[in-house]
Parts: C-alpha cells; structure tokens; sequence
C-alpha cells in the first residue's frame, strides 16, 4: 500500500529556526529531524509527502528539505496568523512570490483567514490571502487552504479568482461548507483530529467527504492521532488517519490508499 502526507511541517524538526510554534513542538523531542522524519515515513509505506511553509524563511526550509529528498515536496505559503507581517510590506512579498519557482515547489499555502485566534487583522489577512491566490494563478499551482471560523469571508473571495484549484486543510466545518467545497472541485484534508472526534455531527461531516475529494494528512508535528494522543505526531501516523477512516467507511484499507494517494497525486502534479 502506497500513502502520501499531504500536509506536514518537518522542516524545522531539531531546527531553532522556522516557524516558532512550529519549531517549539518538535523540540519536544529533539532527536527528531527533517532526514529520521522522511526516512521514517518512506519505511512505513509514505511514498511522498508535502512539507508547508507558513512564511518567507519557513517557507524557503520547506524547500530546502524537499529538494534534499526525492521523495518530499514543499509549498510555501503564509499563515493568515503572519498576515501582519506581509500586508503592507511589498518587499517581503516580493521575495516571497520568488519561491514559487523553485524546484520541487508543488503548492502555494498554507494560506486562508483564521478568525478563531485573530493573530492578524482581518483586513490584512484578506490581502494576504488575495496575493497567495494572484500567485497561484500566475504559476498554475494547487493552494492550500486554511480556513477557520471564516467561511463567509473566504468564499467570496474564492469565488473572485475561477480555475483556482487546491484542498481544505485540516478540515472540521459544517456540511454544508462541505458540500459547497466539493462543488468547487476542492480536496478536503483529514487529520488525526478525526480520530478523537467525538460529536455525532463531526463524524457525520466526515462521513459525507465523498471518496474523489479525500486525502490524508498528519499537520505533522501537530494534531497526533489517538491511540497517540500526547506525543509529537510525525508523518508516519497517517497510516493511522488512514486506518480510522477505513473503519468509519467500512472499506479496505487497501482501496482508502489507493484512492486517497491517486487524489494526491492529481491535486499535487505528483507521479
């Protein structure tokens, strides 16, 4: 069986450096680095994963580690919690936008608008979003989307820029939100946090993710599956995810990779 981690964060594992909160999780277990974390993956049957920046120096990590590896791949994005920091300074940008032609670059994101939190003003995270979306369409590439408690914000501007393609990371919202996604032709990624769903109405979310949009992810070294609840999750649990789902499907475990990593591949451009 063949698994892809398509959302991960290893390139500030035994780093100082990268994104705080980032950096600060994998620390919690210091012997981990970007290299034991893919060979670790690559073992357990993880043939690919994205590793997803959150800002300009995380971002250039994310692609210095894809390109060290053949079997990694980066995106570069900027959180809408570091929104602040790009907004109104068109140097950044710029230097930003240069890494979208870097080899082994296959996304744009994560990106998207987090109201829950509020780390950045809306009206900054909103420009901030536009130019991920400007970029993305200049360079044909996939985005991924980070989108929380801000829905009725983001589809409009979603619906600004048609042809756009890309997933919804980490995905915990309504149905209905769901069901308009999907319409959209976007992927909807699923996390450990499905395995400690608890509230019949989540597990019905998840259950109405049809087949042709699903895929896996970790949020690595974030969000760590039960039974495994408490200990910094790596890109190998999402063999896990994987299980969970089968049972919440009842279908082969088989057949949920082998949809899922086709999924991967064609939301990523991978072979």
């Amino acid at each position: 069986m063949e698994f892809i981690d398509t959302h991960c964060h290893i390139q500030s594992a035994g780093r100082s450096d990268g994104e705080r909160s980032t950096s600060e999780t994998w620390a919690k277990n210091p012997v981990l680095t970007a290299t034991t974390l893919a060979a670790d993956a690559q073992s357990a049957g993880i043939s690919q994963l994205v590793t997803v920046g959150c800002d300009l120096a995380d971002s250039r990590l994310a692609i210095a580690v894809a390109q060290a590896h053949s079997h990694v791949w980066a995106s570069v994005g900027i959180h809408p919690h570091e929104a602040k920091d790009y907004a109104h300074d068109e140097a950044a940008r710029a230097a930003f936008a240069e890494l979208a032609t870097q080899p082994a670059v296959v996304a744009i994101g994560e990106c998207g608008l987090d109201y829950y939190y509020g780390h950045s003003p809306k009206a900054d995270q909103l420009v901030t979003l536009r130019f991920q979306l400007e970029l993305a369409a200049q360079h044909d590439l996939p985005l991924i989307f980070h989108v929380r408690d801000a829905f009725d914000d983001f589809w409009p501007v979603f619906d600004d820029y048609p042809g756009v393609r890309g997933v919804l990371h980490s995905y915990t919202d309504s149905i209905v939100n769901l069901e308009r996604a999907v319409q959209a032709g976007l992927f909807i990624g699923v996390n450990g946090i499905a395995t400690f769903a608890k509230q019949p109405e989540q597990l019905a979310m998840y259950r109405a993710i049809p087949a042709a949009n699903l895929v896996l992810e970790t949020d690595a070294p974030f969000l760590t599956p039960a039974p495994y609840r408490g200990k910094v999750n790596e890109p190998k649990q999402v063999i896990t995810v994987a299980a969970f789902l089968s049972n919440l499907y009842s279908v082969d475990l088989s057949s949920l990779a082998a949809t899922t990593t086709a999924n991967a591949k064609t939301l990523f451009g991978l072979k």
